[in-house]
């Protein structure tokens, strides 16, 4: 049975004026806000992001704001728990929507946190990592891991727009998140690495002449993601399609702090997946369908975004063929040890 705690109320004023002149506070009357019984009260709520709503007002600011004012042209999808202005999706991820015009350079700097970004529209931008020269097609999924140099450039003729997923909200809770500027970046005079060492899968440089880096691959073509999972689809034990995108030479996810999954819905499928400790955020890439989290639906379409907290119900049904793909802090929370999935 759950014990009703003292507030801070019962307590006398002159005994709380010497606690706030001591500089301390008691537990008791918080201890339920930090520790609930039984499950998590998160603050994040859901959050639904039409690419119809935002597509315009980033084209806006394509108009409004030169990228040479912006750094990184972008508009923030704030969690509706939190409010306007809110620097994350959930509670530790941040999503942006971020525009590249044709012609246009986002300079070269480097950070802490790590970024991913999944290409939504547009042809000819490609990022720059640590030299090497990335082209960003749809579907697209580009890692730009922290401490690692990066800027982006656009050969095109058409906006070119992408979403970018950060570990931004976990580094600025550590008071550990900054960013260093610098020069444009030479650029290697080949494919990517996902087109030399890792163009096919379970095959990797050899150890004898290849000395593994901590990122290897920084490009995974959503081409072969798509081949992959309707391979899956047609081999299947009927089982929803799903990959985790990993490190080709380690099998470890591709970040330290998040993590990506892809999955195929059936035209008519119904997917409940359990219930997750880690907070989600799904991308839209192809088709149509309705989402039901904890209760609410979603209806969503191509190229929206939506989130889930942790732990929540979600309900899965594709109206038409649909690929998603996933973003999540498990990687994070198995490092602490305490990741949960609940049936």
């Amino acid at each position: 049975m759950s014990q009703q705690l003292g507030t801070l109320e019962d307590l006398p004023e002159s005994y709380r004026d010497a606690l706030a002149e001591a500089g301390v506070a008691p537990l008791w009357p918080m201890m339920r806000n930090v520790l609930p019984h039984d499950a998590p009260q998160p603050l994040t709520r859901s959050g639904h992001w039409t690419y119809d709503s935002v597509r315009p007002l980033l084209l806006q600011a394509g108009e409004l704001t030169p990228v040479e004012k912006a750094e990184r042209r972008v508009l923030v999808l704030c969690d509706p728990g939190r409010g306007p202005g809110a620097m994350q999706a959930t509670a530790s991820i941040y999503l942006g929507m971020q525009l590249l015009l044709p012609g246009e350079t986002a300079p070269a700097h480097v950070h802490t946190p790590s970024a991913v970004r999944i290409i939504v529209e547009g042809e000819g931008a490609f990022t720059v990592v640590d030299g090497e020269k990335l082209p960003m097609r749809e579907g697209d999924l580009v890692l730009t891991p922290g401490g690692e140099w990066h800027d982006h450039g656009h050969e095109g003729n058409d906006p070119v727009v992408w979403l970018d997923a950060l570990d931004l909200p976990l580094f600025v809770y550590l008071e550990g998140s900054y960013a260093r500027e610098g020069d444009l970046q030479t650029r290697r005079n080949r494919p990517d690495a996902s087109e030399v060492e890792y163009l096919a899968a379970g095959l990797a440089p050899s150890r004898t002449t290849h000395r593994a880096r901590r990122y290897p691959m920084m490009r995974y073509p959503w081409a072969r993601t798509e081949a992959a999972l309707r391979e899956m689809a047609r081999y299947g034990d009927g089982a929803t399609p799903e990959v985790d995108y990993v490190n080709p030479e380690t099998g470890a996810d591709v970040l330290p702090t998040m993590g990506f999954t892809a999955m195929m819905i059936a035209a008519g499928t119904i997917v409940s997946p359990p219930r997750r400790s880690c907070s989600s955020a799904f991308h839209v890439v192809a088709g149509r369908g309705r989402t039901i989290i904890d209760g609410q639906a979603v209806e969503w379409g191509p190229k929206d975004t939506f989130s889930a907290p942790v732990f929540a119900k979600l309900s899965h049904e594709a109206e038409e063929e649909a690929f998603l793909v996933r973003i999540h802090d498990r990687p994070l929370q198995e490092k602490l040890g305490y990741y949960e999935e609940w049936e």
